[in-house]
């Protein structure tokens, strides 16, 4: 995996919301001003579960009028943030332009701390063990009264199981009901099966794509479009931002007047995604 899934910026800011317990699991939750559940959205956390970026990106939603959860579904695992404040180097990844001006040397020691890194976790943190803790929250939320429909934003490894919620309910070997929303977001994921986790995709689904994500390159968003374009029956939308890595929705740099345009364009999208689909 590329150092992408390790870059970024952590923004600043006081969250608007307040920490529960909700199928088990450390949830943050931020509520919409008329504090109706009619339209909830569940945040699908990257490497780095619930830091400050993705509780403001919540509140952001519910002052859009949506209920919001952000599970910590890494149960208390998360990378730690010190990976995006390092001080040598400044960040595991820099911005596009900085990366660019690189040193071999650096691109040799970032490339071997990857793998270092990631794989341990990734192994740890395997779709086997965390779809089924992301299916049992959406199936708690289900329950919780007030709910209507729901959806599901996911960023970075988030992503893929934004994009696995969409697939629609399922049975386990029980006959249980087992997790899926009712509308998705997928900012930069990661990690995707190609064709594999987009054949099944039977619920609306919007995608925020980077053209300089090292993670998606054009030839598998090519492939991505082809098989979204034969699903005539289920709504979608891919909508690519220039210039932009991975992380770029979530983890973009607000100093950057280019970057932070691309956040907020993409915060826009996902709002009027979720306006459309859970109303």
């Amino acid at each position: 995996m590329s150092s992408c899934c390790l870059s970024g910026k952590v923004h600043q800011g006081e969250p608007g919301g307040q920490m529960e317990t909700i199928g088990g699991l450390n949830t943050y939750v931020s509520e919409p001003k008329d504090k109706s559940k009619a339209k909830t959205i569940i945040f699908i956390v990257d490497l780095f579960g619930l830091y400050t970026n993705i509780k403001l990106l919540a509140d952001d939603y519910a002052k859009a009028g949506f209920y919001c959860y952000i599970p910590d579904v890494h149960q208390s695992d998360s990378l730690p943030l010190s990976f995006l404040q390092n001080i040598e180097p400044p960040h595991i990844e820099p911005p596009l332009k900085e990366r660019e001006n690189l040193s071999v040397v650096d691109k040799a020691k970032n490339a071997a701390l990857v793998p270092a890194t990631l794989g341990p976790w990734l192994a740890k943190h395997r779709e086997g063990i965390s779809r089924p803790i992301i299916d049992g929250f959406v199936n708690a939320v289900r329950m919780i009264p007030g709910t209507n429909k729901i959806g599901a934003i996911g960023f970075c490894w988030g992503g893929r199981y934004a994009i696995l919620q969409a697939h629609g309910q399922s049975k386990d070997e029980t006959g249980s009901t087992i997790g899926r929303v009712d509308a998705a977001y997928a900012c930069h994921p990661s990690l995707v099966a190609i064709p594999g986790d987009f054949d099944p995709i039977t619920k609306p689904i919007s995608f925020a794509l980077g053209t300089k994500d090292s993670l998606l390159d054009e030839t598998s968003v090519s492939k991505i479009q082809d098989i979204m374009a034969k699903k005539t029956d289920v709504p979608h939308e891919i909508r690519l931002y220039e210039d932009q890595v991975h992380g770029f929705a979530l983890r973009g740099d607000w100093s950057s007047d280019k970057d932070k345009k691309a956040m907020d364009e993409a915060e826009k999208q996902g709002i009027e995604w979720f306006e459309t689909y859970l109303s």
